[in-house]
């Protein structure tokens, strides 16, 4: 029987309560499910995410190593297989899906080296770069039919955006938030087409295996899809690592890199830092994390 990481469960339980316990529950079966029914056998032990859990396994048809990765169909994840679908017929180099169950959303896909992430790249502008030339691939393919919605998910930040401001103790903070709405605001008739990741971080970077013809190339996976502005892709770029010296730099490699108005794509990482803003009040919070304010002031031209 697999043994669910004790991380996974901690996560779920303070995430999604007693949704999260039983979801927990069930992987076990489901994943014993899924290693008969796709002919796999496991190779490694069990690892796990904020909100998945992934099993190295062996294809016995074929001896291709894959991993199976098990996670709750929601908002967030549903588009999931739809989008690295879309993007491996583009050949835009994010992880390649073998198999897809669209009931329970298990997924096996492609191995990587999950030893090696972008994160230990020493070089943290060199990881930049490898993040803008990821991106630049990725936001290159139209967003499929269905795609959840940039557009819709602005509108509702901008209602909630002044009522939330005021549970925030810091005047300066107060103001930060509200300008970041009003930034939005000036551009959200136009949300985009483009087929977002969303969470492109160092962490979900990793190295491709020379056995999959990867060798020496870094693989974006465990994309939240979303149908949008490339400009609402670059906010976890400027935050991994934080450096506040860093910020306008990056901002405008990325931006070079993607080919983005600089100005939109200002007003869209904004709304990035609204909408962490938005989750952050509604679990309670009363201050801005530090390097969100410091990202949103330096592009607001207040250093």
């Amino acid at each position: 029987m697999i043994e669910v990481p004790e991380e996974l469960v901690a996560r779920q339980t303070a995430l999604n309560g007693e949704r999260g316990r039983e979801f927990v529950a069930v992987l076990p079966v489901l994943a014993e499910r899924f290693l008969e029914e796709w002919g796999l056998r496991r190779d490694g032990a069990a690892m796990c995410g904020m909100c998945a859990l992934v099993l190295p396994v062996v294809r016995e048809a074929d001896g291709r190593r894959a991993a199976l990765k098990l996670q709750a169909v929601d908002e967030e994840t549903v588009g999931e297989p739809v989008a690295l679908r879309a993007w491996g017929v583009a050949g835009a180099g994010a992880v390649t899906l073998l198999e897809y169950d669209v009931v329970s959303g298990a997924m096996l896909l492609e191995r990587l080296d999950e030893g090696r992430s972008l994160a230990g790249v020493p070089d943290a502008r060199e990881a930049v770069r490898v993040l803008a030339a990821s991106l630049a691939r990725l936001v290159a393919v139209p967003a499929p039919v269905g795609m959840r919605r940039l557009g819709d998910m602005v509108a509702r930040m901008l209602q909630a955006a002044p009522g939330a401001a005021g549970s925030l103790v810091d005047e300066s903070e107060r103001r930060l938030v509200l300008d970041c709405a009003a930034a939005v605001r000036e551009v959200a008739g136009e949300p985009g087409d483009r087929l977002l990741h969303w969470d492109l971080h160092h962490d979900n970077v990793l190295a491709g295996r020379a056995e999959e013809g990867r060798a020496g190339e870094w693989v974006p996976l465990d994309p939240k899809p979303l149908a949008g502005d490339p400009g609402f892709e670059l906010f976890p770029a400027l935050g991994n690592r934080f450096d506040a010296s860093e910020v306008l730099w990056r901002f405008d490699l990325l931006t070079g890199v993607l080919g983005l108005d600089r100005e939109r794509a200002r007003a869209w990482t904004l709304g990035r830092v609204l909408q962490n803003a938005l989750w952050g009040i509604g679990r309670g919070e009363s201050r801005l994390p530090a390097d969100h304010g410091e990202i949103a002031r330096r592009l607001l031209g207040r250093m």
